[in-house]
């Protein structure tokens, strides 16, 4: 297994990580991070889709939502901590499109441990293709949760009227009011 260096990656607020993670092992130390797809898991899955196709992260968070019919949907704030740990390991190269989106490319270094990693990634597809479908269902619930905690982290980050605030506040009480009721 190789060594992930620690240091910064092009995601996350003021361009860091989301949270600190110094230097571990490919397969991490779990966190949230493993919860799908086992420690270090999800970074082998988006180096697969990201070596089939150049992708930003919430095509990756679709196409593997995509792939496991629900069952898992990693949120924004687990994909791009790894997208980061796979840019700083030199697996991928992220940069800016046409649209100016953040589109990560596999490099030589990814294709090969991609190939070293060949029989994980196998049992990872396979793990994951026999989870019962019982809980899983609610994984798109999940990750519209995550993307609204992202969103508003986000929004939180520049300068707000005390109006804006108000008006984010009474938007997500009403929506509570409304999902406490369905």
């Amino acid at each position: 297994m190789r060594d992930f260096p620690s240091g910064r990656g092009g995601f996350g607020r003021h361009g860091g990580h989301h949270e600190s993670h110094g230097s571990h092992r490919f397969g991490g130390r779990g966190r949230r991070e493993g919860r799908g797809f086992g420690p270090g898991g999800l970074r082998l899955v988006l180096l697969k889709f990201i070596s089939e196709k150049p992708s930003h992260g919430y095509e990756l968070i679709k196409s593997i939502e995509d792939e496991f019919q629900g069952a898992y949907a990693p949120s924004p704030g687990i994909v791009y901590p790894a997208l980061s740990w796979l840019e700083d390991g030199g697996f991928i190269v992220i940069a800016a499109d046409a649209d100016n989106r953040k589109v990560a490319t596999i490099t030589e270094a990814g294709q090969a441990l991609l190939s070293e990693r060949a029989a994980d990634l196998d049992r990872l597809f396979e793990a994951m293709a026999d989870k019962p479908g019982s809980h899983d269902d609610y994984a798109p619930l999940y990750r519209a949760m995550d993307n609204l905690k992202a969103a508003l982290r986000t929004r939180a980050v520049r300068p707000m009227a005390k109006s804006e605030i108000e008006n984010v506040v009474d938007w997500i009480d009403d929506l509570a009011k409304k999902i406490e009721r369905s």
